[in-house]
């Protein structure tokens, strides 16, 4: 029976390891030889689990194909019983880990894995809730756990707004450059074959550089080498 692969992982370091998805791979490698399957194609990617299996790119493109999918474990697909069930309509899928499983044990299965999270999820509130009160009662160890959890979120925070900044400035640098590029191959067109003329002919036409100022010859030379524009010789 031919198949296709589907590999997930979450985050982008399990991505750029490669743990996770050779782990997977080697799950379902496995699972071929045993059932006699033929798998002829694999679709890989990093997102959450989260984001429904119909709403991948890679996921997408795995069930455009037409075969059964297979994944190393039933979480790759997903935790959310309500997304199992989604997919059981669109296409057959096996488990590498529970091949000989059928669409009504693998429903069972999901739903015991949801349940799981909803325990998981609630019993870390109500420790979270037990260590606070603690903390709130005086309690000197109960205080520096509070202390350490909450400067490790700080943390967190200011890395994704960091990571969100750098994001914004990167695409404006971009808009930036697009918009700049017509006016120096004008300039070069012009005849401007040095970097101050260039320069020049720039401030001459009121174009400032993304942060607002005057050109320079220093950056004039970051501005062609990201254009990959030369002088004319």
């Amino acid at each position: 029976m031919n198949v296709v692969a589907y590999i997930r992982v979450s985050t982008k370091g399990q991505g750029e390891s490669g743990l996770g998805l050779e782990a997977q791979r080697s799950y379902i490698e496995t699972a071929a030889k045993q059932n006699g399957w033929t798998v002829v194609a694999e679709f890989s990617e990093t997102i959450s689990g989260t984001t429904p299996p119909l709403e991948r790119p890679e996921c997408s493109k795995a069930i455009a194909q037409g075969l059964p999918l297979v994944v190393a474990k039933l979480d790759r697909l997903s935790r959310d019983v309500e997304h199992i069930a989604s997919l059981m309509k669109r296409v057959d899928f096996k488990v590498a880990t529970m091949p000989q499983a059928d669409k009504f044990q693998l429903h069972l299965f999901a739903a015991l894995a949801e349940q799981e999270r909803a325990f998981i999820s609630q019993r870390t509130k109500d420790a979270l809730k037990a260590l606070q009160e603690r903390a709130d009662s005086g309690c000197e160890e109960s205080l520096a756990k509070v202390e350490r959890r909450s400067q490790a979120l700080s943390k967190g925070r200011a890395k994704g707004n960091a990571d969100n900044m750098n994001a914004i400035k990167a695409e404006k640098i971009d808009a930036h450059r697009e918009g700049i590029a017509p006016h120096v191959m004008a300039c070069l067109y012009q005849g401007c074959n040095t970097l101050q003329s260039l320069a020049d002919c720039l401030n001459s036409k009121g174009k400032h550089t993304s942060r607002g100022g005057l050109w320079t010859p220093t950056t004039v030379r970051r501005l062609m080498l990201s254009l990959n524009v030369t002088f004319k010789k």
